[in-house]
């Protein structure tokens, strides 16, 4: 039997995580949207979805993203049209960057 995993997370991704479920929220209550529709057009269960608006850090992200984009909270502080535009200037930084970091060796403190 696997064992079971708890995680914790800091301050900052809970309130990341129930700041963008309250716009959620808030966003499908404004369109007069039901939880079981947005749950039907994201194609996922209705529990998953109240999973989602309650900020369940368990959730997964691609499907928080798209639940965000049906019922129109933006993402980032970018328009959707100039996403790409943003993409293609991280992908341009990414590339200048080293594929990979390595550990830095430790220094040993021999002095006794």
């Amino acid at each position: 039997m696997a064992k079971s995993i708890v995680r914790t997370y800091s301050r900052q991704t809970q309130l990341t995580l129930t700041l963008l479920s309250q716009l959620i929220k808030s966003a499908r209550l404004e369109q007069q949207m039901s939880a079981q529709e947005v749950a039907d057009r994201a194609g996922v269960s209705r529990s998953t979805y109240q999973r989602i608006e309650k900020g369940d850090p368990k959730c997964e992200i691609g499907m928080v993203f798209e639940v965000a984009v049906i019922v129109g909270v933006p993402l980032f502080e970018v328009e959707p049209s100039r996403l790409r535009e943003k993409q293609r200037y991280v992908e341009e930084k990414l590339a200048l960057l080293p594929q990979r970091v390595r550990e830095q060796p430790r220094k040993l403190i021999d002095d006794f």
